[in-house]
């Protein structure tokens, strides 16, 4: 049976439903912002340290290239210019070939680039589940 003070206590608990959900809502909508304003502050962070380590290597690569030239002029003290600069042409022709061959040593190894071993362990596993725990 209806009365007055039940019809208030349904409204009271339908609005308190309402509210809860319009509450939850609001602290979802306020998560998802701060996630993206937390997201953006580190996508700046990220880029920034990206771009200062892409100027870093630049240095780098500079400081290798006055280092070889240091070299080669403090050979030219000791000997012709011509032959200093040709010694620092065959240690770099050098460093650049023992490099390569490492390199062609790595790539051999990882090709093909197929996970051997977990495809080996998927095969055991079927064979064991199809076997039904039986011995062959």
């Amino acid at each position: 049976m209806r009365t007055q003070g039940t019809e208030r206590e349904n409204q009271g608990v339908g609005a308190a439903a309402k509210n809860v959900a319009e509450h939850a809502s609001a602290i979802f909508r306020l998560e998802l912002e701060l996630a993206a304003m937390e997201l953006k502050r580190k996508v700046v962070s990220l880029g920034l340290g990206i771009g200062l380590g892409i100027g870093a290597a630049i240095f780098m690569l500079f400081m290798l290239g006055f280092m070889f030239a240091t070299i080669a002029a403090a050979l030219a003290l000791v000997l012709p210019t011509w032959a200093a600069l040709l010694i620092v042409t065959g240690m770099l022709l050098g460093a650049a070939g023992l490099l390569g061959i490492l390199a062609i040593g790595r790539i051999k190894r990882g090709t093909p680039p197929v996970p051997e071993q977990a495809i080996r362990e998927a095969k055991l596993t079927t064979e064991a589940l199809k076997s039904d725990g039986r011995t062959a």
